[in-house]
């Protein structure tokens, strides 16, 4: 690459390892050094290096990191642990003069950087004023790194609001299992939402969670596999559709609310019948969603293979449903809402893919804004009811 673009449009910057070993009392560099001649070995010489470490670097051992690692003292950083996110990281880079450095490297001209914005929602993310407790109900809850994207997007959103998001995570299968359960694991959420899946399992415990909210008034987000199973519980319990479903889960149901597309039926590759990628939406007045993007056609990223049946578009409309996004071509569902509820929105797309710090993808800002809204109105009922 260095060949190919020139040293003054290439910088490497190395992150490694410097730990402390309690038993000798000190930081070691030796995995720094052997990581970095690695990377000689394949002809690569970092140009700066990101030493992580959990307790502050002394002098001493970044002098001795840049003296076997051939990489200039002023090129060497501390990337200390945080204490309370991962997004104190780009502020402590920042003080150390990082960026600074970077664009040193590339002959790039220095300017000053505008924090003030990131700082703001930091404080938030680390002191928030409010608080708000989410339900993700979904099968691999008790996995650490499962549905990271949507809690990293539950958490902008939660910080352009000054509110800590607290996700409450509900085994779909448990609620399967059990009835009792929804009423136990729900009654306190002020928002549920139902993250994408494939397959047959936990489907009637997150059905379970979106009749609840849906019965409820508690705002509800579904997303990708969330969407189609709202449509489900819809077709079932408003509809009077018995035993509607997904050709996924039941191939041989009387109603099928979501299938596969004509042209996809008879492909045997997997992988030819996946919609994959960014597609347009083209999101319809007066809704919801509408409000929320203020855009007419957005860019959402999609990762599914089944669809909304139009062959169930009348009914559903009929019984208070609305499509608020459709595809340009308006042929196929990408968003549904509820006409006579507080934020029951399921969108057939992935909108956690898009969201960062600093723009909140205007779904999940929503979603957190009206939960909170519902958080405040169920407290001050409880403070008429106590007062009364």
């Amino acid at each position: 690459m260095r060949l190919e673009y020139g040293r003054e449009n290439t910088v490497f910057l190395h992150l490694t390892l410097v730990p402390y070993i309690r038993t000798a009392g000190e930081q070691k560099t030796k995995p720094t050094q052997h990581s970095v001649g690695k990377l000689r070995e394949i002809g690569i010489q970092p140009d700066i290096l990101l030493c992580r470490c959990d307790r502050p670097l002394p002098e001493a051992i970044k002098r001795k990191v840049s003296l076997f690692c051939n990489v200039p003292l002023e090129d060497v950083f501390e990337e200390l642990d945080v204490q309370k996110t991962i997004y104190e990281v780009p502020v402590a880079l920042h003080e150390q003069g990082l960026d600074r450095a970077v664009l040193r490297k590339l002959n790039m001209e220095e300017r000053e950087i505008d924090l003030s914005e990131w700082k703001k929602r930091l404080k938030h993310a680390v002191s928030p004023r409010y608080r708000v407790r989410i339900a993700v109900v979904g099968k691999y809850t008790a996995l650490q790194d499962s549905y990271k994207s949507i809690f990293e997007a539950l958490a902008h959103g939660g910080m352009a609001h000054n509110a800590r998001v607290e996700i409450v995570r509900v085994d779909s299968e448990a609620l399967e299992r059990d009835e009792s359960e929804v009423e136990k694991a729900l009654a306190d959420a002020d928002g549920i939402l139902v993250p994408g899946g494939f397959g047959r399992r936990g489907v009637e415990g997150k059905l379970a969670a979106i009749r609840y909210a849906r019965e409820n008034g508690i705002p509800f987000f579904g997303i990708c596999f969330g969407m189609q199973l709202a449509a489900v519980e819809f077709a079932r319990n408003v509809c009077g559709l018995e035993g509607a479903s997904s050709t996924e889960i039941d191939p041989a149901t009387p109603h099928p609310i979501i299938s596969l597309l004509e042209e996809q039926r008879g492909v045997e590759d997997m992988g030819g019948t996946m919609r994959l990628g960014s597609y347009p939406c083209w999101l319809q007045r007066k809704t919801k969603v509408y409000r929320a993007y203020r855009e007419e056609v957005v860019m959402e990223r999609h990762r599914h293979r089944y669809e909304f049946n139009n062959a169930f578009r009348e009914t559903f409309e009929n019984n208070g449903m609305k499509f608020a996004g459709l595809s340009p071509d308006r042929k196929l569902v990408e968003i549904i809402e509820l006409k006579n509820h507080r934020w029951f929105v399921a969108v057939q797309f992935h909108p956690e893919f898009k969201s960062q710090v600093l723009k909140p993808h205007p779904l999940f800002d929503d979603f957190v804004n009206e939960s909170l809204k519902f958080h405040r109105a169920k407290r001050r009922e409880r403070k008429r009811k106590n007062d009364e």
